[in-house]
C-alpha cells in the first residue's frame, strides 16, 4: 500500500440481516479490514474493492459451519472433512456480478479458492470471483 492509501474497517457487528461482502483483490490503494476468527478476534485485511452481495440471511450456512461445527474458534488448523468442505463450497457459492467484464449480464457464483483454504477462518473465506481472487466476509461471532 502506498502512503496515499486508505484503510476502511468493515464493522459488521450487529449487522443482523445476514449481509455478506466480497473484497476483490486489486491494487486500489484501499485496504479493507475486518475482524474474524471467532473468539480469536483475528484482524484480517485485503487491498481491493468491495462488492456487496445483495440478499438477506446469506451468512446462515457460514455461521452453521464456523459457529456450530467449529465452535466459534475459527478454522485455522482443522482438517476439513469432505462433508464439511462440501458445505463450505456450497455456502460460498453466492451469485455476484463481476465489475470488470461489462458483457456479464448474469450473476456468477463465487467459488471457494481451495488453493488458499489454509487461510479460511470465520468471517474470512478466500474465494474466486468473476474478477479474480478475493475474500468473502460477514459478521464475526465473537
Amino acid at each position: 500500500m502506498t502512503d496515499a492509501g486508505r484503510r476502511v474497517f468493515l464493522d459488521l457487528e450487529g449487522n443482523g440481516n445476514g449481509t455478506v461482502f466480497v473484497v476483490v483483490a486489486a491494487p486500489t490503494g484501499i485496504v479493507y479490514e475486518v475482524q474474524g476468527g471467532g473468539y480469536g478476534c483475528v484482524p484480517y485485511e485485503q487491498e481491493g474493492y468491495l462488492l456487496p452481495v445483495p440478499g438477506r440471511a446469506l451468512d446462515e450456512e457460514l455461521k452453521e459451519i464456523f459457529v456450530g461445527e467449529l465452535k466459534r474458534s475459527g478454522s485455522r488448523g482443522p482438517t476439513w472433512s469432505p462433508e464439511l468442505l462440501d458445505r463450505l463450497r456450497s455456502a460460498v457459492a453466492l451469485h455476484v456480478y463481476g465489475s470488470a467484464n461489462r458483457d456479464d449480464v448474469w450473476p456468477t457464483p463465487l467459488v471457494l479458492d481451495e488453493s488458499r483454504l489454509a487461510e479460511a477462518d470465520e468471517a474470512w473465506v478466500p474465494v474466486l470471483t468473476p474478477d479474480g481472487p478475493g475474500v468473502l466476509t460477514w459478521e464475526n461471532s465473537d
